[in-house]
């Protein structure tokens, strides 16, 4: 029989409620509490999932003797206190991406979990995709050879969402980089191999979403008045190693079609990946098929695309893989380090945009 996990959910919105339905799939694991300063949405989550433990405050539940870890899953300004108090004690933690709202939040977190002795792992679901994993086996198989260059995606025609705190800097960082760039950014920075950045320039753009509007969208009539973050905002990272990677994302832009996707050049080998594929963007992405590699063979340049790749549910891995992190001790494929080294390179693209040249990353 497989040990028991048992867990607290710090926050029971959406994202919350998707996760605890993969939790209540895998043996042996128990949502132990939860807590939520809104006690409607607290007592849907309960009812559903038979939480015994509920409280108004973190801070009530993060003392609960019978916890072995947490998810947190609030808005990003709150990341930081109930995954640091979570983890003074004694407590494994799942954060929610993106890690925090800066750097220096972020590298408190990681002290924490260090001083601890206790996991920390960031909710990166996209480089558990299959054609992530693949392409990221190739890489450290040399298939590509040197890593050149690496353009990263995640753009919306006009996706700027109507609901929670996403249009507000102060409580969110910022917009669409922090919010979804922040995936793709996650999954190139993991199939190059984790290379070390060292600077960044950027720029954002803000010239929709503080407009009323009457164009029709997926998500309309957000709330424009209160609307203070990006639009559109482009980083260009420069690595250690002299890999370098641009990357575009958007809420709104002028494009034909949403994107999220990956193109990588490397010496040996180039591909495209169209994560689109695997989220369920229905009609969006760079190419019809998930993955195509570009090399040269038998004197002539290929085209070659994998005649079966894989149809995991990587979000059901993160999960499973976070209660084997608590209740196995196994390493993290997403650790702490991971989400610091993110959110250095989005504090660099916004703060290169801020000041308009160059920032250095360190």
């Amino acid at each position: 029989m497989a040990k028991k996990a048992r867990i607290g959910v710090i926050g029971t919105g959406g994202i919350a409620t998707y996760q605890a339905r993969y939790l209540q799939k895998i043996a042996g694991v128990q949502i132990l509490a939860a807590c939520d300063p809104d006690s409607e949405a607290l007592k849907t989550f309960a009812d559903e999932f038979n939480v015994p433990n509920v409280f108004k405050s973190y801070k009530q539940l993060v003392t609960l003797h019978d916890l072995d870890a947490v998810i947190v899953c609030t808005p990003n300004i709150l990341h930081k206190a109930p995954t640091i108090a979570a983890l003074n004690s004694g407590k494994h933690v799942l954060v929610e991406k993106p890690m925090a709202m800066n750097a220096r939040d972020a590298q408190a977190m990681v002290d924490a979990a260090t001083n601890a002795k206790r996991k920390l792992v960031i909710g990166f679901q996209y480089r558990f995709t299959p054609v992530a994993q693949l392409v990221s086996k190739a890489v450290k198989a040399g298939s590509f050879g040197k890593i050149l260059y690496i353009r990263a995606q995640a753009l919306r025609r006009r996706g700027i969402p109507n609901w929670g705190v996403f249009g507000r800097k102060e409580l969110q960082g910022g917009g669409p980089m922090i919010d979804i760039g922040v995936h793709i950014l996650e999954a190139a920075h993991y199939i190059a191999g984790r290379p070390k950045p060292i600077s960044a320039n950027g720029s954002t753009y803000r010239y929709i979403g503080d407009k009323p509007s009457d164009v029709a969208s997926i998500w309309p009539h957000w709330d424009h008045k209160t609307y203070n973050v990006e639009d559109l905002a482009i980083g260009h990272v420069r690595f250690e190693n002299g890999t370098t990677l641009t990357i575009e994302t958007s809420f709104a832009a002028h494009i034909e079609k949403d994107v999220l996707g990956l193109q990588i050049m490397g010496e040996k080998a180039g591909c495209t990946i169209d994560l689109a594929n695997f989220i369920g963007m229905e009609g969006s992405g760079n190419n019809s098929e998930p993955l195509q590699v570009y090399t040269d063979h038998m004197d002539s340049m290929f085209t070659m695309t994998p005649n079966y790749i894989g149809n995991e549910d990587f979000f059901e891995y993160k999960m499973s893989h976070f209660v084997e992190c608590v209740r196995d001790n196994k390493n993290s494929d997403a650790p702490g380090e991971d989400g610091l080294t993110i959110q250095k390179m989005i504090d660099a693209i916004y703060r290169s945009a801020d000041i308009g040249k160059e920032v250095r990353i360190r």
